[in-house]
Order: structure tokens, then C-alpha cells, then sequence
């Protein structure tokens, strides 16, 4: 069975507004630019190459960086658990394959592994974000499981 990649994260963290709709926001439920500028920071101090500012979705945000010789979008949004009131960041990692790639199914494809480990060391360095898990798209029965570092291979 070949290895699947772990491409998603979820964390909690009260650091950022989930509550308070901004007048900017394309819909009431776009929350997550701050969490968007909060990484763009932590990559840069980590000598990662960034998009300025972050680009919204009718979901939440988005910004693109470079790892490892390609670049890269992280998106997120706010995820509602399975009881009121519980709340939980939801990102993931796509590749920038250009207009045509992304048609054709290339967001997907050759995300690398040094993307999702910024990413994973920019959250996991702060004491403002707990309960990261990794998870693999798509995945019902991982969606139960996850892993705690993106690296953790599937079964």
C-alpha cells in the first residue's frame, strides 16, 4: 500500500479571534487572518521567503511561502467540533502549480516534506497552540487518529 502524506492540521489556541466577524470578511464564518499573519512572521524569523499578506477565500485565508525549492499555500479556516462552542484551526498545505496545474488536480501534488515541517515548527514552537494533530486528507479513518508531527508515516 503506498504511503499517504500528512497534509492537514488541526490545533486549538485561543490566540486567535474565532468569535468577532470583521466588516473585511467575505463571509461571517472567514476567520483566520490573524493566525495567517502570526505564521507569515514566525516563517520569516525562521528564514522562510512568504507571500506579504494574506489572501482570503469564502471560507477563511490563505498565504504562499517557499520550502525547499518550490512554493507552497497554507490555508485555514475555523472548524466547529462535535459539541457547541468547540472550536479548532483547520489548515493544510497545497502546492502552487499555476493556473492549469491546480486545474488538474496539482495542489495536491509534490507538497514537501520541509513545507509541512515549517509549518509544523512554527505552530508547535509557541505556547499559545496546543493539541496539533496531522492528518491525511480525506482520510475518514485517520480523521479519527492523526499524528503529532506531519513526518509520522501512514499505515
Amino acid at each position: 500500500m503506498k504511503s499517504k502524506s500528512r497534509t492537514e492540521i488541526h490545533f486549538r489556541s485561543e490566540a486567535f479571534n474565532n468569535s468577532e466577524p470583521k466588516d473585511y470578511f467575505i463571509n461571517e464564518c472567514c476567520f483566520g487572518d490573524d493566525v495567517c499573519r502570526w505564521l507569515i512572521l514566525r516563517l520569516r524569523s525562521r528564514g522562510f521567503s512568504t507571500a506579504d499578506e494574506p489572501g482570503q477565500e469564502d471560507f477563511g485565508w490563505y498565504f504562499t511561502f517557499h520550502a525547499g525549492e518550490a512554493d507552497h499555500s497554507f490555508v485555514i479556516g475555523l472548524s466547529h467540533g462535535d459539541t457547541p462552542g468547540d472550536t479548532f484551526w483547520r489548515g493544510w498545505l497545497e502546492r502552487d502549480h499555476g493556473f492549469f496545474g491546480s486545474l488538474f488536480g496539482g495542489r495536491e501534488k509534490g507538497i514537501l516534506q520541509v513545507a509541512c515541517d515549517a509549518i509544523h515548527h512554527a505552530l508547535a514552537g509557541s505556547e499559545q497552540i496546543h493539541s496539533i494533530s496531522w492528518h491525511i486528507p480525506d482520510d475518514l479513518n485517520d480523521e479519527l487518529i492523526g499524528a503529532p508531527h506531519p513526518s509520522v508515516q501512514s499505515r
